[in-house]
Order: structure tokens, then C-alpha cells, then sequence
């Protein structure tokens, strides 16, 4: 039997515009303290964010979260500094803000495998 490991996750949103609280589910975050794993994936869907909001900058919402992925993967360094733990930069990442791409409430489970677990995530709450 596989040991199953807590995690915590968020559902990125794409809110084109906050004024209508109108929003598509555009990624997660994923963070297990007890297996050292943060990561975030991603997938948009042009034609969904298109019919909110036919002017948004799809290439700015591209780079917003590629800057996610890139603070989990410890390649960016939030802007709370250098050498912060993965819980932190979770937190951060998951703190709430008034941006086009935001996170969702933090939801809790347990799984045996947090990648796996994130691919199932993405394809359940953002396909």
C-alpha cells in the first residue's frame, strides 16, 4: 500500500473583468508539504475567455501564469524575497488578489501521487 500525503490546492482563474466577477477556470496549484512538491499547471481556452471578454490580452494572461509555474519551480522569486519555502511561496501564490488571473479558495485532500493528482485537477476543473 502506497503512504497517501496531504495537499492543499487552488484553482487559477482567469477574471477578464473584475468589475463583473465573471471568471474561467484557467489552471492549479498544487503544494504537499510531506512529499516537497509545488507545482502549477495550466491549459486556456481561447473561446471560453473570448466570449467574456473579446479585447483580453490572451498573451498576457500566457505570462501571468507562466510566472506561477516559474515561482513554483523556484526559477521566479516572489516579491515577499529570495530563498522563501515551498509552503510560503504557496501561500503567496495563493493569497488573494484583484488581478486578472486569481486564485480560488484553498481546497484540501489526500493523494499517493500530487502530480497525478494535479493532471487529474486540471482535467476535471479547468478541461
Amino acid at each position: 500500500m502506497s503512504a497517501r500525503h496531504g495537499f492543499q490546492y487552488v484553482v487559477l482563474r482567469c477574471v477578464p473583468r473584475v468589475d463583473r466577477e465573471e471568471f474561467v477556470n484557467v489552471g492549479v496549484l498544487l503544494y504537499s508539504q510531506s512529499t516537497d512538491y509545488l507545482c502549477a499547471a495550466s491549459r486556456l481556452r481561447q473561446d471560453r475567455l473570448l466570449a467574456l471578454a473579446p479585447d483580453l490580452d490572451l498573451d498576457a494572461v500566457r505570462s501571468a501564469l507562466a510566472a506561477i509555474e516559474a515561482v513554483c519551480r523556484g526559477e521566479a522569486e516572489p516579491a515577499t524575497g529570495a530563498g522563501i519555502s515551498l509552503g510560503q511561496r504557496f501561500g503567496w501564490l495563493a493569497a488573494p488578489r484583484s488581478t486578472v488571473v486569481q486564485p480560488g479558495p484553498i481546497h484540501g485532500g489526500v493523494t499517493e501521487d500530487p502530480a497525478g493528482q494535479l493532471r487529474h485537477l486540471l482535467d476535471t476543473l479547468v478541461s
